[in-house]
Formats: C-alpha cells, sequence, structure tokens
C-alpha cells in the first residue's frame, strides 16, 4: 500500500517539476530566439555598412544565412530539451526520496495502530474466553453447589476487574497521546514521591518489601497528579518484580538545572535484549512469567514514558539479572 503510495507521490512531484520546467524553458527559448534574431539582424546591418562597432573598417564578405538561423534554433533547443531532461531525472529520484521521507511517519503511525489493535484484541481475548468457558461450564452442570457457584462468580469478577483495569489504561494511553497543553504548577518532587509511595505500601507490606525514601526537597514545573502516577507505575513495576524481605530504594540530584530521580528495586531485572522494548505498549519483558504470577499487561511503563515525555525530561533503565533493575527519570528543575 505504501509502496504504491510513494510511487503515486512522486509521480505528482515529477508532474509538477515538468510543468515547471516547462514554462520556464518555453519562456526562456522565446527570449534568448529573440535575442539571437536581434543580434544576427545588427551583424547583417554591419556587415552591410561595411564596418564594426569600435572597430576598423571590414570589407562586406558574407551575409546573413538563413540557414545559420535555423541552425542556432536546433542547437538552442537540443540544448534546452537536455537541461529539462536532467531537471526532470533529479526530481523523479528527489521526488522518490522525499515521498518516503515524507510517508515514512504515516507508515510507522498505521504500523503501530495495527500492532495495537493485535496486542488490545489478544489481550481482551483472555479474559472473555475464560469468562464464557466458567459461565458454559456452571450451566451445563446440573448439580451446582451454592460453593461451587459463589467459586465461579468470584473467578468471574477478577476477570471482569482485569478488564476494567485494561480499559482504563488503554484510556490513560489514549489521554496522555493526546495534544493537549497542560497547565504546569509548581510542585515540591518529596511531595509527589510521597504521595506516589503512600499509595503502594499496601502492595509493598504484603510481599514484605521496604520503601526507603531518600528522595530531597526540590522545586520543578509539572502537573502533581501525573507525576505522582508516573512513580506509582514505577514502584509498583519494582515490587512486582521484587522478591519479598528486599528493598526499593529512591534517591534524588539536581544536577544542570535537572532533578535526576533514581527507582532502584532488587529484584530479577531485565535481560539487554529486552531493555530497548520495555516502553512499548503491551510488551512485558519476562514472557516466562505468566498473568497468575504477575498481573499486569504491559501498559504502565509506556504510560510512564508518555508522563515524562510530556514534562520535557526523559526516563532510563538500567539492570542487571538477578541483580537489580534501575529506573532513573530526568526531570526539568526550576
Amino acid at each position: 500500500m505504501f509502496h504504491r503510495a510513494r510511487l503515486k507521490l512522486t509521480a505528482w512531484y515529477i508532474l509538477v517539476a515538468f510543468i515547471i520546467t516547462c514554462l520556464f524553458s518555453l519562456l526562456s527559448y522565446n527570449g534568448l530566439r529573440f535575442d539571437l534574431e536581434q543580434g544576427l539582424q545588427r551583424q547583417r546591418v554591419y556587415f552591410q555598412q561595411g564596418y564594426l562597432p569600435n572597430g576598423p573598417p571590414i570589407p562586406i564578405f558574407r551575409r546573413t544565412d538563413p540557414e545559420l538561423m535555423r541552425e542556432l534554433r536546433t542547437h538552442l533547443i537540443l540544448r534546452i530539451l537536455y537541461i529539462d531532461g536532467a531537471i526532470i531525472l533529479i526530481a523523479a529520484i528527489g521526488g522518490y526520496i522525499l515521498a518516503g521521507r515524507t510517508l515514512r511517519p504515516i507508515q510507522k503511525m498505521v504500523d503501530e495502530q495495527n500492532r495495537f489493535i493485535t496486542d488490545a484484541s489478544h489481550e481482551l481475548r483472555t479474559p472473555l474466553t475464560s469468562l464464557r468457558s466458567e459461565l458454559e461450564a456452571s450451566l451445563l452442570s446440573k448439580k451446582l453447589s451454592e460453593k461451587e457457584a459463589r467459586d465461579v462468580l468470584k473467578s468471574n469478577l477478577e476477570e471482569v476487574i482485569s478488564l476494567q483495569n485494561l480499559s482504563d489504561n488503554l484510556l490513560e494511553l489514549a489521554n496522555q497521546q493526546k495534544p493537549i497543553i497542560r497547565s504546569l504548577d509548581k510542585i515540591d518532587i518529596l511531595e509527589v514521591i510521597e504521595g506516589a509511595t503512600k499509595k503502594v505500601v499496601p502492595l509493598a507490606k504484603k510481599k514484605h518489601i521496604t520503601i526507603d525514601n531518600k528522595v530531597k526537597s526540590a522545586l520543578l514545573h509539572g502537573e502533581r497528579s501525573y507525576l505522582i502516577e508516573l512513580f506509582v507505575i514505577l514502584l509498583d513495576n519494582a515490587i512486582k518484580y521484587s522478591n519479598s524481605q528486599t528493598t526499593i530504594t529512591l534517591t534524588s540530584v539536581k544536577k544542570n538545572k535537572s532533578i535526576i530521580i533514581a527507582v532502584k528495586d532488587e529484584g530479577s531485572g531485565i535481560s539487554k535484549e529486552d531493555i530497548d522494548k520495555i516502553f512499548e505498549r503491551f510488551y512485558r519483558s519476562d514472557k516466562s512469567r505468566t498473568k497468575s504470577k504477575i498481573k499486569g499487561y504491559g501498559l504502565g511503563l509506556a504510560i510512564a514514558k508518555q508522563i515524562v515525555t510530556d514534562h520535557r525530561g526523559s526516563i532510563n533503565v538500567k539492570s542487571e539479572i538477578e541483580k537489580g533493575t534501575v529506573f532513573t527519570v530526568s526531570l526539568p528543575s526550576i
């Protein structure tokens, strides 16, 4: 599809270049022909009078030949055609390159949309299939006890909650990608970290994980709710992939008009081939982990990266297998 579109766009570039070149060549030819005729006319007069301007008298030995005029016109036309051909060739090559560059972002966007639709459909199919299977099995059972019915309803409720979380994440990701200019307030990064920590403490306690907050007070312009969500995502991710009885450490440093916050865990780590992909939607670095062990849809880090981008910052990750991971967020400070 994009190859045909590229060829069509190139053809339009060539057509525009051809029209402009023809018009310019026509005007140039008429002008040069007029100047040539005037020059030959003056030369004929000079030869008839037997002298040239600013020069000694010369004998009358020739007159203007009509064949000479035709020959000069032919050479002029051939020169113009050669130049036009070179211009059209350059326009064709340049147009093909420019068409490719023009369509590349569109092709990338369409590919991402197609991949997003495929991934979202796959993620939705799993809980929906589970719901349907359990309900069909329950309806076919003629002797369904009250306990079994409650277990089915409980399982279905978990799947419904999972679907709701997925839809919420998808909506949040869509809202983050809208080109909306948000008002940025003056906030303290320490208050943001404390707000995020408060939300994940219950999850950390369940796994007996300690959160050590060493972030120092510093001011920056941002949206409090989105920055809290950013660090909730990073802390939640650290808790999910950390073992019990470990520590998650948060530190900060102010450098070159930026605040750099690091979230370090002692978890399972991320392989080198996965680090470049973890910020992609629906990507989960450890494919061996099933959703029964670690819940999630791989949207959190994509949302986190978008929040950082909206705040004109950057996010990086360093990790070693079985030694832990460090997410580093750099945000402009005041």
